[in-house]
């Protein structure tokens, strides 16, 4: 049995059903991409009554597969003016599977302000109005949140910028310690969320629904060979140890990293931020840090960690990759306590760090601060959960402060900032951020993994490379688990289409597998074409075309021709 619950937050009404054999071939980001493209208005505004905000199960949530249990987060961009799906961790989307829920979709928007409720469980759901949670940060909401519902319950809630519907706003989740803080960050989705007058999402798993496997003991067996590969595979040991930030020196050395706005690829206090000396640091100082945590349950990878200050106090969980470049060296910041305490920050008042990151940088080029200024960026995150006219402006994202300021580097595609690897660097990741449905979002196919046998400043065969890459980050987003189980599949490819079979009895070959990612992606693009945003519209920005990046005084040059003519590449069937 698959539950959908539909609940409209003007009238309250809450209706659910059973999902039919059509809506059971859709799961996750492509579950998110049917409802967007055959119920929502491409033209309509994000923060309308016509949008909705879609929560989905992976297809493997409800097994016990290596890092199952994310949950795909999407509805129409504030943004980007277009799909958005974001790919999270946390204990909501494992615990939303075992009681047999497939999607909760949020519909419309109240007639007046609201602070509500969603509370979910194996039996129904119900709107509960709680005034008390209006304006409070994120850590004060799941607190507050576990003293009324109880603590092993699944949390999902919007900090204050969300409420003020930032287009910056981000949707946080927790795991059962409250240990863990992780974000469907990207796109403005915690803004669209407020706008339906949704403070959190509360799940009740204390009563489960038994799943229907359709073969439990060859599920078993996959299971345990995914997770076999894992440990063994060296990437996973070094995630592991090291987390994200494993990649950090290699960014820096290829010349890529963004600094200070994006006008330089190398960051001469990088070394600071690396995988091995963060570790260190987390070792040293004791107390609550350490390394090798999960972000949801069932993670044989465990790439997060908890990094604790000089008296062994958390300052945040987990310090990733992407958070602390933007925080970091994009804004000329050095020291690791400043930017763990910038990532605390933005989790608490509930945005993007990725997108504010860049907005930050942005203001730092316009003068409104120093670049290093560590202080008055923690001062700017503070204003955004104030509500003041500077933390709005700074809230609102990169391409709104650039507007704001009249500053002409602005780091954004299709009105999202860029992630932490400069498109003139790593020039596969330039097709992606101008062809992506996403937009500027490295989740839809990261390139970086490529570097190590085809050169980054290469223009040949990156948009070929791409297409494969986004296929991928499609199915693995519709699967429900995180790019990282890729070794299994690469290693014994046999392996995709018998978890398949195992949990579904469909009769899938690799080839089959692999073009559950070509419909999403198609799905994706007919909802961004008809709202106006495709990459034959929406292009790289120009000074990343014409301002050379150091220190290899690279541009971005590969032609919008090849851009737009991506899609009629075709998919490579035996490459994962």
């Amino acid at each position: 049995m698959k539950r959908i619950i539909r609940v409209n937050t003007r009238t309250g009404e809450i209706k659910e059903s059973i999902a039919t054999p059509e809506e059971r071939r859709y799961a996750g980001r492509y579950y998110i991409a049917k409802v967007l493209l055959d119920e929502v208005p491409p033209t309509c505004e994000p923060l309308g009554r016509y949008n909705k905000l879609i929560i989905s199960s992976g297809y493997f949530a409800d097994t016990n597969l290596s890092t199952s249990g994310r949950i795909s987060i999407g509805g129409k961009s504030p943004l980007t003016g277009g799909v958005k799906e974001c790919n999270s961790g946390g204990s909501a989307g494992k615990k939303l599977a075992r009681i047999g829920v497939k999607a909760v979709i949020l519909e419309d928007i109240p007639e007046r302000d609201q602070t509500r409720v969603l509370y979910i469980d194996a039996d129904g759901a119900r709107l509960i109005d709680a005034p008390y949670l209006k304006g409070k940060l994120v850590s004060e909401t799941f607190e507050l949140l576990r003293k009324e519902f109880g603590e092993r319950k699944g949390f999902i809630c919007i900090g204050p910028a969300g409420e003020m519907k930032l287009y910056g706003a981000g949707i946080a989740l927790t795991d059962d310690k409250l240990e863990q803080v992780r974000y469907a960050a990207r796109g403005g989705l915690g803004a669209v969320m407020g706008s339906k007058g949704i403070k959190a999402i509360v799940i009740d798993d204390s009563k489960v629904v038994e799943p229907d496997y359709h073969d439990p003991e060859l599920l078993k067996e996959v299971v345990k060979e995914v997770a076999k590969i894992l440990r063994e595979d060296p990437k996973s040991q070094n995630r592991r140890k090291y987390g994200t930030l494993d990649i950090l020196e290699m960014v820096n050395k290829l010349g890529f990293l963004p600094t200070r706005n994006f006008s330089s690829g190398q960051f001469e206090y990088a070394d600071n931020f690396t995988g091995p000396a963060v570790a260190e640091l987390i070792r040293k100082r004791g107390g609550c840090g350490r390394s090798g945590t999960q972000c949801v349950p069932s993670c044989t990878i465990m790439c997060s960690h908890v990094f604790p200050n000089e008296k062994g106090e958390k300052i945040v969980a987990t310090l990733q990759y992407e958070s602390v470049v933007l925080l970091g060296p994009n804004c000329g910041i050095g020291d690791v306590d400043a930017v763990a305490e910038l990532n605390r920050l933005c989790n608490d008042v509930g945005v993007d760090t990725i997108e504010i990151g860049a907005a930050i940088g942005v203001a730092m080029e316009a003068g409104v601060i120093e670049f290093g200024d560590a202080e008055g960026a923690k001062s700017l995150v503070r204003q955004i959960g104030e509500g003041t006219y500077l933390g709005r402006i700074i809230g609102n994202g990169a391409a709104f402060t650039g507007q704001a300021f009249g500053v002409r580097r602005v780091p954004v595609v299709k009105g999202q900032a860029i992630p932490a690897y400069d498109p003139r660097g790593l020039k596969g990741n330039g097709v992606l951020y101008a062809t992506s449905t996403m937009g500027a979002d490295h989740t839809a196919g990261n390139a970086f993994e490529t570097v190590r046998y085809h050169d980054p400043l290469s223009k040949e065969g990156q948009v070929r490379i791409s297409r494969q890459l986004q296929i991928r980050a499609a199915l693995i987003d519709s699967m429900g688990v995180c790019l990282f189980i890729r070794p299994a599949f690469i290693k014994n490819p046999d392996l995709l289409g018998a978890l398949f079979k195992a949990r579904y009895g469909w009769d899938l070959s690799f080839k089959d597998a692999k073009h559950i990612g070509v419909e999403v992606l198609d799905t994706e693009r007919k909802f961004n074409e008809l709202a106006g945003v495709s990459e034959k519209f929406r292009r790289m920005p120009e000074f990343m075309r014409e301002e050379p990046l150091p220190p290899h005084n690279v541009v971005f040059d590969i032609p919008q021709e090849e851009l737009e003519g991506i899609w009629e590449i075709e998919m490579d069937p035996n490459i994962f």
